[in-house]
């Protein structure tokens, strides 16, 4: 009875291990991977996928911090965030030669300043955080911070800002001509004497229908991602996004092994699955971004290397990616972030 017993036990514990392996735990941004990448990966694997989204890196760090750790085994954090959560020790680490697909990283992105040696994570997507204006209602000059900062009448309150604190800032302090973690008392006040000038002008701020708000005309310019502009002009041709010569956010986002996760096996398994270019491509054709991938280019939708949303043109800015603060200045931002929002 006791061998019967023990053997229950044992099938027991096989089964439940069993089923914790076919199962993944993904949090992710936003309408931005299709679901059909998803239902190939359960058919290669077995794996059931299932799937939360965030508006914010911000967000999505509250989020966890408040208890979600533990809950997901990968996220898409961009990469200040990556480099936030290395620090605050949220992450896990990939061991040598765990992920089989590695060396179809792209040269470029071969070692990354937030993530040295991709130790922690792997390249997903890239591109650029800007603005669009919908040219039916303004026809100036749009590649100008002006827009969202000072804008012209026909544009005032009609104004969409992205609910990011790290892109707005980010977008604000290339307007100013200020650095991003400045420690100047004189800077800091013009900076958030700014941005409550400019609040006066908008609408809104959200991120999740950055696109829709444009679209239907609830907003004549926005705040918004270059690959989600691109979708947006395919709905409404009038929506021009901008390439400011103040400059302009760059970013990319990475796939995290989150620390504690439930399912470790399966996040490797999904890791190395979006590693293989045809896989990642998908992600591409879909969302209308960059990857981080050697050899996507068989698989890629010819039309991404001619977006205007992809291509600068003469004159415009340089991008900057977000920078990371010291504790300290970090502080200072949260609170021209939380008066702002008030």
């Amino acid at each position: 009875m006791k061998f019967l017993t023990t053997t229950a036990i044992t099938l027991a514990m096989t089964v439940g291990a069993a089923q914790a392996e076919g199962e993944l735990v993904l949090y992710h941004w936003f309408e931005y991977i299709p679901q059909e990448l998803l239902d190939k990966f359960t058919a290669e694997t077995g794996i059931n996928v299932t799937m939360d989204t965030y508006d914010s890196n911000e967000a999505m760090l509250a989020s966890l911090k408040a208890g979600a750790l533990g809950t997901y085994d990968v996220a898409v954090p961009g990469d200040y965030m990556v480099e936030i959560m290395i620090g605050e020790g949220m992450l896990d680490t990939i061991g040598d030669g765990e992920l089989a697909n590695k060396g179809n990283i792209a040269p470029q992105w071969a070692n990354p300043s937030f993530d040295p040696g991709w130790k922690h994570s792997i390249p997903y997507q890239w591109g650029s955080t800007s603005f669009s204006v919908d040219t039916d209602t303004y026809s100036g000059d749009i590649n100008t911070t002006d827009i969202l900062f000072n804008p012209p009448e026909e544009l005032k309150g009609k104004i969409n800002m992205l609910d990011s604190q790290g892109e707005v800032l980010a977008m604000a302090s290339l307007h100013l001509g200020i650095p991003q973690c400045s420690t100047d008392r004189e800077q800091l006040k013009a900076l958030n004497n700014m941005l409550q000038a400019a609040k006066e002008n908008w609408a809104s701020f959200n991120s999740d229908t950055a696109k829709e708000v444009l679209v239907s005309g609830d907003a004549a310019a926005g705040m918004i991602y270059d690959g989600f502009s691109a979708k947006a002009r395919e709905e409404k041709a009038s929506i021009t996004y901008a390439f400011p010569t103040q400059g302009y956010v760059v970013w990319m986002d990475n796939v995290v092994l989150l620390k504690d996760a439930p399912n470790r096996d399966s996040a490797i398994k999904f890791m190395d699955f979006l590693l293989e270019p045809e896989n990642i491509a998908a992600v591409s054709n879909f969302a209308r971004y960059g990857n981080g991938l050697s050899g996507t280019a068989e698989f890629l939708d010819p039309a991404l290397a001619t977006l205007p949303e992809a291509n600068p043109q003469p004159g415009a800015g340089a991008g900057a990616f977000i920078q990371v603060c010291d504790e300290a200045t970090q502080a200072v931002y949260d609170q021209i972030w939380t008066n702002l929002k008030k």
